[in-house]
């Protein structure tokens, strides 16, 4: 496999059992269109989440990337959640940032605790102790006194929590205008340049 441009960003992707499926699968979509190198775990709950909202069959063993992204699925690689000797479990694997996306409480606490079992707890890992930007995307509601003490643990050792809360002042007329508002901020805040959604006007 030829290496990538020099300037091609190199993203990983994570996918986990909290309800928002749509907002991994548009996400993945969003990096593959722009070019990005996307490195994608999903985890067994992620996968059933997927399943349960979307239709798609999950094969963890080994997804059919084109039925998650129709288009530029050449450039995503598929690291199985089980795999604590992937590439991306290294802190000398130099990607550039990374995104879960949904985050599940359960995720969100193991990363927090700093005791994460799986390929994904342990590249979020990595994220944060080589202090590369790492991006949680919760979907839960109402947050507990220990949800939010994890994500203020999270927030103080350099993560991004974006809580999966979309906008209304660009007036979205479908679903799909709600969750392009939220990947669109999750690709800015992965360094992405993207049009997804409208931004507030300059005067």
């Amino acid at each position: 496999m030829n290496s990538p441009p020099a300037d091609k960003k190199k993203i990983v992707l994570a996918v986990t059992g909290a309800s928002g499926a749509v907002y991994g699968l548009r996400t993945l979509q969003a990096l593959a269109q722009s070019g990005a190198e996307v490195w994608l775990s999903i985890s067994p709950a992620g996968g059933e989440i997927i399943r349960r909202e979307t239709g798609i069959e999950i094969d963890l063993g080994n997804p059919a990337i084109h039925r998650l992204c129709p288009t530029g699925g050449e450039s995503v690689h598929y690291v199985p959640y089980n795999r604590l000797d992937a590439p991306v479990c290294s802190g000398s694997f130099l990607f550039d940032a990374m995104a879960i996306v949904p985050c599940s409480m359960r995720t969100l606490g193991a990363v927090a605790s700093g005791c994460g079992d799986n390929t994904i707890h342990r590249a979020a890992d990595v994220a944060l102790k080589e202090r590369r930007r790492l991006v949680l995307v919760p979907r839960e509601a109402p947050l507990s006194a220990i949800h939010l003490r994890n994500m203020l643990e999270l927030a103080r050792a350099g993560a991004v929590v974006l809580p999966a809360s979309p906008g209304f002042y660009h007036r979205p007329d479908s679903v799909d205008a709600l969750v392009d508002f939220i990947v669109s901020r999750v690709l800015d805040a992965l360094g992405i340049d993207n049009s997804l959604s409208p931004r507030w006007p300059e005067k």
